[in-house]
This record gives structure tokens, C-alpha cells and sequence, in this order.
């Protein structure tokens, strides 16, 4: 594979574009997170005629720069608006300020900032993603665009897309981890006390119920399995009780749940270990068998994996709360 970390001791330039309306937590994103990557980046903000700019809460915001400052930027990211103040036109001060970019600058948008790319024709024949709450404006509005609204961000050539608010984390932590590799970014990542790559994508953090009855539905046999955690438990076994091809289980539970159905059974094992941890005094091998971890240290894998404790440790916790 192709090594794409930076050699080059000089920081790189970002340069963070606020527009009217912009959220403050989204803004302080790229300063704090590249801010915090031992020198690498340069980060500056900038808005479009170089004056102050209103933000969705209840102040405004003083830059220094004006959009002249894109001319020197290596990267440049676009940060996000309320819905209301999203564009269906790309205003003429916006549109002069992205002509300023240079043709080999990386853009990055986060959350709705996708739409100001979009409208600037920079996304056509692209795959991107926004905040899933807009994802059917989008896809009506830029049909040229090949929108995945199930991912938290798409890096697509030169060109970066994120989520909702914290994937401008995530976004910007890739960027620290494709310029200067894991280390930097776990590094970064500890200092701002925030996961170092999130797994997952966008539909786990949609507010709709998943669907509980329908041929099409996965919800039985995630019951079934539930009751059969102890047992080992494939894709086959599950899509066969489900009667559906392997492949279209596989989809199908993934839209319903947002994860893969391995990664779900995981994710219900270390629960069911928890519980037992929390209301028994089960040996921590027994408890392993009990909810289908192959070894006590499997399970001790799993459970710090998770939640970041050894099951002494979780014990200890709850048994003192008790």
C-alpha cells in the first residue's frame, strides 16, 4: 500500500472557512484536534469578505484573515451550518472565496458543509456523505453526487466529507493519520481525550425504531440469538434462521442495526458479561462460557476493548456500588 504521510518538517496550512451561521463546537474542531498534532498544522480561520460572522448560537465571531488566506492553504475545511442556512444557491461571496483554493489543496467539509461543496460543482461523480437528517435533500438536489449517508466520513481523492458534529473529530483525526501515520494520530487522539478512530457508521445514531416484525426484518433472529449467546453463532446460522441468502442478511441487518451481525454478537456478549459481572460472582471464565468468549482472556480483550477495564476492575466498581 501506498505510504501517504508527509516528510516535510514545515506545518501544513489549514485554513478553516467559517459561513454564516456556523457552529461554534464544528468551527473549534480542526484548531483543537490539528492544533494538538505536535507542530504539524498551521491552523487559520477565515470567512468570505474577512469581517466578523454570526454563529447559530447567541454571539458572533471575530477572524483575523479574509478569503485571500485559501490562496496559501494545503488544506482547507468547510465547516457546518443549521439546516435553515443551508444554501440553494451558492452565494457570490462564497463562490469567489472557493475560487481562491488552489487546484492540488485538500477540501474537507463537516456535517452540512457537504452542501457548499456540492454547490460548487467540487462533489459531481464523487462519493461523499453528510448528516443523515439531510441525506434525502441531498440526494434530490445532487443526483452527480454518489451520497453514503451510512459512514461517518469519505475521503475521496483530494476531497474529505464528514457526519454530524463529532465526525469533524473523526475527519480530522484521519487527516493527522493519513499525513503522519497511527502513532501521531493515537497521540492526538489521547491528549483530547476522544476515541482515536470511531467503528461504526451513521445509522447507529439515527433516532428510528428498528424494525420489529416483516418478512424483511432481522429482529427474530436477533432473539434467537440472544437466547444462544453461550453457542457459537456464524453468519450462516443466523441467515439461516432468518431464511434469507447470506448476503442479503447481511445487508439487511446492517441497515436495522447499523453494525455487522458479527460485530453485534460482540457487542451483546460483552453486554451479557457485564450484567454477570455486575449481579453474580461467577468466576471470570465462567462468565466467559456463559456468553460464548471462547477464554477468560478473549473476554478480558473484548470487555477493555469496549469500555476500556479489566472485568476485576468493572467488578470491583460494582460491587462497591452494591
Amino acid at each position: 500500500m501506498c505510504d501517504t504521510r508527509k516528510e516535510s518538517t514545515a506545518p501544513e496550512r489549514v485554513v478553516v472557512l467559517a459561513l454564516d451561521g456556523v457552529y461554534p463546537f464544528e468551527l473549534g474542531i480542526p484548531s483543537r484536534i490539528l492544533g494538538a498534532a505536535d507542530g504539524h498544522y498551521e491552523v487559520l480561520t477565515c470567512t468570505v469578505d474577512g469581517g466578523p460572522v454570526r454563529t447559530n448560537a447567541d454571539f458572533g465571531i471575530t477572524v483575523e484573515y479574509g478569503p485571500e488566506i485559501l490562496e496559501t492553504a494545503g488544506t482547507v475545511i468547510v465547516t457546518s451550518m443549521p439546516p435553515s442556512h443551508i444554501p440553494t444557491g451558492l452565494p457570490d461571496e462564497v463562490a469567489a472565496a472557493l475560487a481562491r483554493i488552489r487546484p492540488d489543496a485538500r477540501i474537507v467539509s463537516i456535517c452540512t458543509a457537504a452542501f457548499v461543496l456540492a454547490e460548487a460543482g467540487l462533489l459531481d461523480g464523487r462519493r461523499a456523505t453528510t448528516h443523515w437528517e439531510v441525506a434525502d435533500v441531498f440526494r434530490r438536489r445532487y443526483p452527480r453526487v454518489d451520497l453514503d449517508p451510512d459512514v461517518l466520513f469519505v475521503h475521496d481523492g483530494r476531497i474529505l466529507t464528514s457526519a454530524g458534529a463529532a465526525s469533524g473529530v473523526d475527519i480530522c483525526l484521519h487527516i493527522v493519520r493519513t499525513d503522519h501515520g497511527s502513532e501521531l494520530a493515537n497521540k492526538v487522539a489521547r491528549r483530547c481525550v476522544v476515541p482515536p478512530f470511531r467503528d461504526g457508521g451513521q445509522a447507529q445514531y439515527i433516532e428510528q425504531p428498528v424494525p420489529e416484525s416483516g418478512a424483511a426484518s432481522t429482529a427474530a433472529t436477533r432473539a434467537w440469538a440472544l437466547e444462544r449467546l453461550a453457542e457459537p453463532l456464524t453468519l450462516s446460522d443466523l441467515a439461516r434462521h432468518a431464511r434469507m441468502s447470506l448476503r442479503t442478511f447481511a445487508r439487511r441487518f446492517n441497515d436495522e442495526v447499523g453494525l455487522s451481525p458479527g460485530r453485534w454478537i460482540v457487542q451483546q456478549r460483552v453486554a451479557r458479561a457485564r450484567h454477570l459481572l455486575e449481579s453474580s460472582d461467577l468466576p471470570v471464565d465462567r462468565i466467559a462460557a456463559e456468553v460464548g468468549f471462547a477464554t477468560g482472556a478473549s473476554l478480558r480483550q473484548h470487555l477493555h476493548a469496549a469500555i476500556g477495564v479489566s472485568p476485576q476492575a468493572y467488578r470491583r466498581t460494582f460491587q462497591q456500588a452494591r
